[in-house]
C-alpha cells in the first residue's frame, strides 16, 4: 500500500489514462461490429475509426473527455481500485486515512473525484450543507468543444 496520496496518484496514473485499456475495451465492445469490413488492412488505423464513431456518438455538448478518456458501457470495463489488506491490520485504518488525504490531495489541484469528494464533505459536515456547497466547490475542467 502506498504510504502517501502522491505515490496513491503516480500508481493510478499509470491505469487511467488518455484511451486506456478500459475505455477501449469499451469502445471496441459498442463499434467493433460496425466497423468490421470498413477497414481494408492497408494503412488504415482501426483505433482511429472506433474512436471516431464514438466521438460522433456522445451526446451534443460532451466535450473531449467522452470517449477518449471515459467511455462507460452498461456491463463494460471499468477500472477497480484493489488494495489487498489483511482485516484487522493497520492497513485498514491506513488505507481510509489515505483516501481521505488523496481527496483533499486532488481537491488542491482542483481534480477531485467526484465520489471522493462527497465522501470527504459527508465526514465533515452534515449532509444537507454538504450538498449546498458541492455547487460551489465545483471546477469545469474539461477541455473546450
Amino acid at each position: 500500500m502506498p504510504s502517501n496520496p502522491v505515490d496513491l496518484e503516480q500508481r493510478e496514473g499509470r491505469v487511467h489514462r488518455y484511451k486506456g485499456h478500459a475505455v477501449r475495451k469499451n469502445v471496441a465492445a459498442r463499434y467493433g461490429s460496425a466497423l468490421l469490413g470498413e477497414v481494408d488492412g492497408g494503412e488504415d488505423d482501426p483505433w482511429l475509426s472506433l474512436f471516431e464513431m464514438a466521438r460522433r456518438d456522445r451526446p451534443p455538448g460532451t466535450s473531449d473527455i467522452v470517449p477518449y478518456w471515459v467511455f462507460p458501457l452498461v456491463d463494460g470495463a471499468a477500472i477497480e481500485r484493489h488494495v489487498p489488506s489483511l482485516p484487522l491490520s493497520r492497513e485498514v485504518g491506513q488505507l481510509a486515512a489515505l483516501r481521505r488525504t488523496l481527496a483533499i490531495y486532488r481537491m488542491v489541484f482542483g481534480q477531485p473525484r467526484q465520489d471522493e469528494l462527497v465522501e470527504y464533505l459527508l465526514g465533515q459536515m452534515p449532509k444537507d450543507e454538504a450538498a449546498k456547497h458541492l455547487g460551489d466547490l465545483r471546477i469545469q475542467l474539461e477541455p473546450p468543444r
